[in-house]
Order: C-alpha cells, then structure tokens, then sequence
C-alpha cells in the first residue's frame, strides 16, 4: 500500500494516549489515582522524615521517562549541606600505603616473601614485599599522617575525612571506573554527575550543571562513564578543556539578534514535529543543549577567563608553575572554583597526562607516583584554601580518589598492581567533618579490616549531602525503579560533621 509521503509514524506517550481517548476520562482516572499515590507516598515520606512531598515528586516524575529536560524533578528531599560536588578523579590507582595510609611494617618485610595470601592480581607478575619509597608525617591540629609525595595538601589535613577502608567489586581499570562513576561495573548506566543534575536541575540557563573539566586523559571506559544512561540526555556531561575557549565553537559565528532570530525559528520547527512524534527524548535534548549552547556563548568567555584573577590567586594555585602539567591541573582546579560560584553542581576533573600511564605504576612506581603528585598538589591545596576562604567550602563536596589502589607487594621489581581490596579516598566540605580518619587496612595496607566501605556507600553519602536519599531518587528503567546506588548503600554518617 502506497501513502502520500507525508505520514510520519506517531510514538505517542501513555499520558497522551489517556488524554486523547474517550473524551479524556482515562486521564481523569489516571489524575485521581496519581492524587492517591502521591498522598501515600508523602505519608511514607513523613514516616521516614525524609520531606515527603518532594518524595512523591521525584518518585513520580522518576517514573515519567524520557520526556523530561534538565529541569529540577522535584529538588532535595531534606536540607542539603552541599549545593555542589567537585570529584578530583585520580585515574589509574594511587597508592594508599604511598599516600594516606602509612604502613611501617612494609618496610621491615621489604625485599622478602609476601606473607600474607595473594590474590590474583591483573598481571599476576607479584614479587617481593614493597616499602613505601616516601615517609610520612603528622600535620595539622588532628595529627593526620601523609606522605611526602603531598606537602601542599598536608596543610589542609584539618579538612580532610580520609577514608582508608574504600573497596571495589572491580580489579580492572574499564569495569571499576564504571562501578566508581556509574554505580553498576558495566556500560550504559548514568554517571553519578547525570544523577545529580537529574534531582536537582539546572541551577542557571546559562551553564551545564554537569561538566567534565579535562585534563589530557579521559579514564579507560571512555564517554560512557559520564553519559546520562537511561536518563534523559540533556543530564549528561559537557566536556570542557582548561585552555583556550573552554570548548569548540562556543563563540558562535551568528550573533546577536539574528541568532537568536534563527534559534526561536529552529525552536518552533522543533516544537512542531515534537508535537506530532510525542516529543522524543533525543529531541527534547535538542532544543535544550541548543538553547544551552546560545547563553552559554555569553557565559563561557567570562567563565574561561582566568587571566583576570589576582597575582596572588594565580601563585597560589600555579598557574605559572614551572612544572606543565602543574600549570594545567592549576586551570582545572582554578576553573572548578569558578564554576562552583557560579552555581555549577557536578563538576569532575581529570589527570594531566604526565607522560607516565596516569596513576597506573605497574613499573617505575618513584617516578610516576612524583610526577602525578607534582601535577596535583598544589592545585588541590589551593582549591581547598580558596574555597575555604571564600565562604564555599562548607556548601562544595571535594572528592578525592580512584577506581582502586595498589598491591603492598611488587609488581616486578618496581611497580605495584591493582588492588581493589582495601584503598584509600578522602572527602572535604560540603557537610563533612574534617581532621579525621575512618577504617583501616591491615598491616600491610592490603585489605580493609575495619568499618569497610562500598562505593555504594560513597555515593549514597554524595547523594545525602546534597539533600536526597539515595533510595527514593529513581528513575523507572527495564521494569523497574533504577538508582545510582543499586540495591545497595548507606550513608555513611560517621562522615558528616
């Protein structure tokens, strides 16, 4: 059978499909129902004392699909103590018996038969047991021991939870860094930066309110670690680079008035053909990041323009540090700061490629760990400083961390090999409390012994500080209500100040 070539196939929602049959009665029954279960759910809501109004909205607008937009689903479930997380991603591994977690007793095996069981390892190339090549002292009122390799970070030690019992279900770079990011060790689930941009919504029309800042290397696992998922898309990440312009094209080549005739034209087409096809998901994004993209040629310049901060700032974070890569990661940690006042939620930075395999030293473990040490430290330092003296740390979540640790015994002779057993990250701000340790790895630093941690955990407590719980912050996928913590998670609330 022939048509006229203007039929266009018809996907419409279940709402329109209520809405459009029977003189609309099957919406006014679903309306009446939906009334019931709000109710319920905000009676389960108070129960809990979770705030249950905004329970009920986000768990039904969790449920609508695809046809939301970076709008707020419902806002925070209770009062927040972080309006904005920034996740200082240490791709590859580092350390934690070279960081945070001093081991004395690796130095008194060293050189000699591991004695403890082994378990597989990526390579399986163990050797002897390795002592830490850096000493460790006490800084700060709490007395926090940290390695050499981070004499700048060590001064901040008062705001630090340092979290020394951390484990991964993951031995591998791919699968772990999706478990840190997405919560699920496999492709194709929303990064925790989507999940947040999901509750909370745009904070301003002019900024993503998840943004990627990064540095040279983009962690094994690729995009997908930062995509929306089954979210809509307009929650995923926009990458932006610490040079230049920030990102490509974002100085438009039509502009002013006749752009902006041009995108409310663009607009009203898009709207049209939304209307007919049951405004799909992908075109939904369309119009948003198109929109997105027009303010943000306003915003961005200004945004990118660090040249403009003081002297002293610029010393502080390195921006002229003789060390390249100090000098990049000085941008990234400078343009994070920026972001955070202007109301950006989720921001993640990635490493400088130092010419070593990010934090991975399966070899060479002096040289790496001091060159990806040398490239961070005095930016992070600074960021905490500046945040602090700002008034911003105690509503900005500093995250510091990777997808595992290492092995306390040798890869060859001068490496380390992953370790997902017990590893060390720290948070900071945001509703944390700081000059503390949690946990322990045994003697060795090899595996948690005490008070271990999942990541489940690491995001339910994110999620906590910036207002949710983690359990009613869903959205209904493959027949059932998804969140970033799975089944699984806690709030860790011996972290919170």
């Amino acid at each position: 059978m022939s048509h006229c070539g203007r039929f266009q196939p018809h996907a419409i929602s279940r709402r329109d499909m209520l809405r459009r049959s029977a003189c609309g009665f099957g919406a006014a029954a679903f309306a009446g129902m939906f009334a019931d279960i709000v109710r319920a759910t905000e009676a389960v809501g108070a129960a809990r004392g979770v705030g249950g109004a905004a329970h009920g909205a986000v768990g039904a607008a969790g449920t609508a699909g695809a046809g939301a937009t970076a709008a707020p689903i419902a806002g925070p479930h209770f009062r927040p103590t972080a309006r904005s997380v920034i996740f200082l991603y240490m791709d590859g591994g580092p350390s934690q018996m070279d960081t945070f977690d001093p081991k004395p007793e690796l130095a008194k095996w060293h050189g000699k038969a591991f004695p403890m069981k082994m378990e597989r390892t990526q390579f399986n190339d163990n050797g002897a047991t390795l002592a830490s090549p850096w000493q460790f002292a006490r800084h700060g009122g709490c007395g926090l021991p940290v390695s050499t390799l981070f004499p700048n970070i060590a001064r901040c030690v008062d705001d630090l939870c340092v979290v020394r019992s951390m484990t991964s279900k993951f031995n591998e770079h791919t699968n772990a860094n999706y478990f840190l990011h997405t919560g699920v060790g496999i492709v194709g689930r929303p990064s925790m930066g989507a999940w947040v941009s999901y509750g909370l919504g745009d904070a301003r029309n002019d900024l993503p309110s998840f943004v990627v800042i990064n540095g040279g290397l983009i962690p094994p696992g690729g995009r997908e670690l930062l995509g929306s998922g089954f979210l809509p898309s307009a929650h995923q990440c926009s990458v932006f680079r610490p040079q230049g312009d920030g990102m490509p094209n974002v100085r438009g080549a039509v502009q002013g008035d006749r752009q902006r005739k041009v995108l409310d034209f663009s607009g009203e087409l898009d709207a049209a053909f939304a209307e007919r096809t049951g405004r799909p998901d992908a075109l939904e994004a369309a119009i948003h990041n198109a929109e997105l993209a027009f303010a943000m040629q306003a915003s961005v310049p200004d945004l990118m323009a660090v040249d403009g901060e003081s002297a002293e700032v610029r010393e502080l974070y390195g921006l002229d540090a003789p060390y390249e890569h100090t000098r990049t990661f000085a941008r990234e940690c400078l343009l994070a700061r920026r972001m955070v006042e202007r109301g950006v939620q989720f921001i993640e930075l990635t490493c400088p490629g130092t010419g070593h395999d990010r934090w991975d030293q399966h070899s060479n473990l002096r040289k790496g760990h001091e060159d990806n040490a040398r490239a961070v430290d005095q930016p992070i330092a600074a960021l905490l400083t500046d945040l602090k003296r700002r008034g911003l740390l105690e509503q900005t979540l500093v995250v510091w961390g990777g997808e595992f640790g290492r092995t306390p015994f040798a890869q060859g002779t001068d490496g380390r090999d992953h370790n997902p057993h017990g590893f060390t990250v720290w948070l900071a701000g945001g509703g944390i409390k700081g000059g503390m340790t949690y946990g322990a790895t045994d003697e060795f630093g090899y595996k948690a012994v005490d008070r271990a941690v999942e990541i489940h955990d690491l995001h339910a407590t994110m999620l906590h500080c910036l207002g949710f719980d983690h359990r009613l912050l869903t959205s209904r996928f493959g027949g059932r209500d998804m969140r970033l913590t799975d089944v699984h998670g806690r709030v860790m609330r011996e972290w919170l100040a």
